[in-house]
């Protein structure tokens, strides 16, 4: 396994760092690039779904963005300790109806010595905006 910096003992500086690769990679929207920040057996809890492994983690992000449209995240370090580091987050996009949403919430990440992500554990809620109350007007990529 190659080294994801930074990597734990976290410091504000570079737990601010680890936040921004996270917000970008998953802004990429590319599930196999997302996948390589977190361990081979890595264990998610997103809102109640379960996922074991990076080959579920690729297949629940594959199915995600084929639904979020335009999908747009911005992530916000809240705290962090040695090896582990807690966000707040807000994303915006929308169905195949057009309707657009905000979801929001907080994860806790837990990190090998490697600096990859072993558990992900993700409280999410969604709202239903207007387009005109969109906060992430980015354009595509």
């Amino acid at each position: 396994m190659n080294p994801r910096p930074p990597l734990p003992p976290f410091t504000a500086e570079t737990a601010r760092q680890k936040v921004q690769a996270a917000e970008d990679a998953w802004n990429s929207r590319d599930p196999a690039r997302v996948s390589l920040a977190y361990t081979e057996d890595t264990e998610w809890r997103n809102r109640s779904t379960f996922v074991h492994g990076r080959a579920e983690v690729v297949a629940f992000l594959t199915a995600k963005w084929a639904k979020e449209h335009d999908y747009r995240l911005k992530k916000e370090l809240w705290a962090f300790t040695e090896n582990r580091i807690a966000v707040r987050f807000e994303y915006e996009w929308h169905d195949d109806d057009g309707q657009w949403w905000r979801s929001y919430g907080n994860e806790n990440w837990e990190f090998t010595a490697d600096g990859c992500m072993a558990r992900r554990f993700a409280s999410i809620n969604d709202l239903a905006i207007p387009e005109v109350d969109r906060k992430f007007r980015w354009p595509r990529p």
